[in-house]
């Protein structure tokens, strides 16, 4: 039985053939580019940072995501990962921090404080940084183990591979940054 007999195949259409030629959509493209090069910028203040930089070491190794180049300047980052209690003191300072970011921007809120405020439900202390800032993935743990910091990243990688290149000019999500009242 030769080679050709073995499947069904269907010629493709004029245009769409030829030595190097790769069908697919550029959307498809970008979103693959976006996913395994992702920046990470870490908003550390506690105990869910210290779990972050084992992620970063060498047993769970990160870099094998794409992200082995952290960025410490909002306006080299595209991925935010807060992690720690945030006071309310803080909250301008992160939502500066998210503004600085350069579109297209994903956070990442990494263990309960981040997320809800932990045990903290005190006055002092933001009751999640959903209130402040729009967040894509939600980690749980106080703290999470690298494991669920990787899995998070995963996800994280899953919608940027899977998002429209212009979800960001659309008006739900233009809306969305207008509920938070980002220009």
């Amino acid at each position: 039985m030769s080679d050709s007999s073995k499947y069904n195949t269907v010629a493709p259409p004029d245009g769409y053939s030829g030595e190097g030629f790769f069908a697919t959509k550029l959307s498809d493209v970008v979103g693959l580019a976006r996913a395994n090069s992702l920046w990470p910028l870490p908003f550390a203040t506690s105990c869910c940072g210290i779990e972050f930089m084992a992620t970063a070491g060498a047993r769970y190794d990160v870099s094998r995501f794409g992200m082995e180049r952290m960025s410490f300047s909002p306006r080299q980052a595209d991925m935010l990962l807060v992690m720690g209690t945030i006071s309310k003191k803080m909250a301008p300072i992160l939502r500066q921090v998210y503004e600085q970011m350069s579109e297209p921007k994903w956070v990442i809120a990494v263990g309960a404080c981040a997320s809800s405020g932990g045990v903290f439900d005190t006055y002092s202390v933001l009751q999640g940084i959903d209130k402040v800032i729009p967040v894509d993935v939600y980690i749980p743990g106080c703290p999470p183990r690298p494991e669920q910091i990787l899995d998070g990243i995963m996800r994280l990688q899953e919608i940027v591979k899977n998002e429209s290149v212009r979800r960001r000019s659309s008006d739900e999500y233009k809306e969305l940054l207008g509920s938070y009242n980002i220009k």
